[in-house]
């Protein structure tokens, strides 16, 4: 039964209160009317202390997140901003910046990662040799086709949800189909997101995905801890001013003049990654949880310049060495006719700190200190 109120409520009690029971909670479809967000649907979740919008119109990404009216995710400099505006091969293939901003930001669906020009021989047209990407990949600027949103009892648990379809297609090119299914209860503090790419056409083709989710203040604060059962860090792009900014992977400091971005990649333990920040003065964190099996690495980025203060949590499905060292590795995802891959995260705000790290550090107990050695350790993944 939702918790709302500071009571445990039956759907009989919440239809006696009120003449819709909506008026405590539901999913309400609205479109933005100004400025670069002109256009753009909305998908906003009430859910007692919990609220969250969906942008239906970028992927149906998940924008802001708030607790009791704190917020927790990201705004970025750009806004949001119309995908019609997006100039996807500009600047080199990092615009990507220019449309950059909210919690969840979904990268892929057939490449990740830096700019990069790979072969396009699978898609068997000889007048397309290679592929130019930009950074990370195309389909978090391509609007979803909505096929349903709403509230749905199940006896006392009134579930809020909502699904759209995300094709990123092309001739000569990939046909690859994103389905997506957002939803949480009522009175509930998760976010479950449940994702199946799909090759809608009859081509080998290639596959990278991985969650790009943004924290930011107040949730992201100095002295804020990044919790998560890390085994090794096997690489950091900052490797040659490692100490330089004295700034590690464990603890937060607060927004940075002339902060140069920081990313690093974790090996996790378990079969599950639970990823947490955790802010000990709010007394509030939120964990990221996929499962290794799908998302088998972890990389983390750590943006602290003041005017853009961010930190990334990001499961992926590959290293980061990029696109053609997956390629070389024989680690590429090559979905076949009709392959399809699933892809399932849960968005946890944390209410007892205490409790959720002792259930991380059960897992595998994270290093000790702000800067571990970076082994170079690329472990092997599943070959597909």
């Amino acid at each position: 039964m939702p918790r709302l109120y500071g009571k445990t409520l039956s759907r009989l009690d919440l239809a006696r209160m009120s003449g819709d029971a909506r008026a405590f909670g539901g999913v309400r479809l609205m479109t933005l009317g100004d400025g670069l967000e002109r256009g753009i649907r909305l998908l906003e979740f009430r859910a007692g202390n919990l609220r969250f919008t969906v942008a239906v119109d970028r992927a149906m990404d998940i924008l802001e997140l708030e607790w009791q009216g704190v917020p927790m995710h990201w705004s970025g400099p750009s806004g949001l901003r119309n995908a019609s505006l997006h100039e996807y091969e500009g600047e080199g293939g990092f615009s990507w910046g220019r449309s950059f901003t909210g919690l969840l930001v979904t990268c892929g669906l057939d490449h990740t990662l830096g700019p990069a020009e790979v072969p396009a021989d699978n898609y068997n047209y000889p007048g397309v040799k290679t592929v130019r990407h930009g950074l990370h990949g195309r389909v978090s600027t391509i609007p979803a086709r909505l096929t349903g949103y709403g509230e749905r009892w199940e006896g006392d648990r009134c579930i809020l949800w909502a699904e759209g379809e995300i094709r990123q297609a092309a001739t000569f090119g990939e046909n690859l189909t994103l389905y997506r299914r957002v939803e949480c209860d009522l009175g509930g503090q998760e976010i479950r997101l449940s994702d199946r790419v799909v090759n809608t056409g009859f081509l080998q083709t290639p596959h990278m995905f991985f969650y790009h989710v943004n924290l930011g203040a107040p949730l992201l604060a100095e002295g804020a801890r990044y919790v998560a059962p890390i085994t090794e860090s096997p690489w950091a792009a900052h490797a040659a001013r490692y100490r330089d900014q004295g700034v590690g992977y464990r603890t937060m400091p607060g927004p940075q003049p002339h902060f140069a971005e920081q990313v690093w990649q974790h090996e996790t333990a378990g079969q599950e990654t639970p990823v947490a920040l955790l802010n000990d003065d709010l007394g509030l964190g939120l964990q990221l949880t996929t499962r290794k099996d799908q998302l088998p690495c972890l990389y983390q980025w750590q943006h602290f310049q003041e005017g853009g203060y961010a930190l990334g949590l990001e499961p992926s499905t590959h290293h980061v060495l990029g696109d053609q060292a997956a390629r070389d590795r024989g680690e590429m995802i090559w979905l076949g006719p009709q392959e399809a891959r699933a892809y399932d995260a849960s968005f946890t705000v944390l209410t007892d700190l205490a409790a959720a790290e002792a259930a991380i550090r059960a897992i595998h107990p994270q290093p000790d200190t702000d800067y571990p050695e970076i082994t170079g350790n690329f472990r092997p993944l599943r070959k597909v």
